[in-house]
């Protein structure tokens, strides 16, 4: 197949082939027709994390057509339309887990430790397939899985409820507009903060109550829920942002993995920090049926797929609203 290959990292990606990927017993291989970026695409050139061997193969997210299937699959057939779930998890981490089962060792992350979908095919359990939504564009089916399952299991934990003010720390991504979409359906009241004039104004475009300037000294709101996922350049301002018995939940660090904890903020405020990747099997499927009911979905823009570096150079530059899609 052809596909986007990264021989080493740190490294950068090049075009090419390589043999197609053949479904083992309960795997499934899908033809992709639209894959979207991510910033893992980004920190796999840095070597952050190093895949396991190379040749590899990026892209987290993809919606496409079952091509294949291995020994004893059933309920997927050639030819139906699905959209793969991202996080892969261990039947023995399920059973022992349950919705907790993506936080257990040994998660493996399509594109990232396994080979992912900026290629013709990519192959998964067949248990990571659903059923692409009905009336969703390839495109919306390739841009949600990523971003709308991280950010519904961070809501979750961070236990966002009704008439709460949620506060989305650096929106524009495809996490933070995942969570500025699903805050609302909460019926939170959805605070954002970015840097980006233009950004801003998008953000009350799709409903955001206010949209503060990242770079003001304090940020005049007080929250709930905060959710992060710059870090060190906006850790203390979230922080200062709660109210008390507030919620910090995080889920990446963008501007830099370690922050300073004040705490005797945190105990006598009694804040609770909340780390939260990826999302279980049962939460994936709660974000596709909500999908499947019209939840909004934002697309940056779309790219051909030999369009890759350029899409991610896009991305590198934080330019985006919303998630970057290849065409295939």
């Amino acid at each position: 197949m052809d596909a986007w290959l990264l021989d080493d990292a740190p490294g950068g990606y090049r075009f090419g082939a390589v043999a197609d990927p053949e479904p083992e017993v309960g795997e499934v291989r899908v033809r992709v027709v639209a894959s979207a970026l991510n910033h893992m695409d980004h920190w796999l050139t840095q070597g952050r994390p190093r895949p396991p061997a190379f040749p590899h193969v990026p892209g987290c997210d993809a919606a496409g057509v079952v091509d294949a299937t291995g020994g004893g699959v059933e309920g997927w057939s050639e030819g139906d339309e699905v959209v793969v779930n991202p996080t892969v998890t261990s039947v023995e981490a399920l059973a022992r887990h349950g919705v907790d089962a993506p936080a257990a060792p040994g998660m493996r992350l399509v594109g990232e430790n396994r080979w992912g979908a900026h290629g013709t095919y990519v192959v998964v359990p067949a248990r990571n397939l659903v059923a692409r939504p009905a009336g969703r564009s390839w495109a919306e089916s390739a841009a949600y899985p990523v971003a709308f399952s991280t950010a519904w299991r961070m809501l979750r934990r961070a236990r966002l409820r009704a008439g709460e003010t949620l506060l989305v720390v650096g929106i524009g991504g495809g996490v933070a507009n995942a969570l500025l979409t699903l805050g609302l359906a909460a019926g939170a009241r959805v605070v954002v903060t970015s840097r980006d004039p233009d950004k801003r104004e998008a953000a009350l475009a799709l409903g955001a109550s206010e949209a503060l300037d990242s770079a003001a000294e304090r940020w005049d709101v007080d929250a709930e829920v905060v959710a992060e996922s710059v870090g060190a350049a906006t850790w203390d301002r979230s922080m200062a942002a709660l109210v008390p018995a507030g919620r910090l939940v995080v889920c990446g660090a963008t501007s830099g993995g370690k922050v300073e904890l004040t705490l005797p903020r945190l105990w006598f405020k009694q804040i609770e920090v909340i780390g939260s990747t990826m999302a279980s099997y049962e939460e994936f499927a709660e974000v596709t049926r909500l999908v499947a009911a019209g939840l909004p979905v934002a697309v940056d823009g779309e790219h051909d797929l030999d369009d890759y570096p350029a899409a991610l150079e896009r991305l590198r530059a934080g330019a985006v609203v919303g998630k970057i899609v290849l065409r295939h």
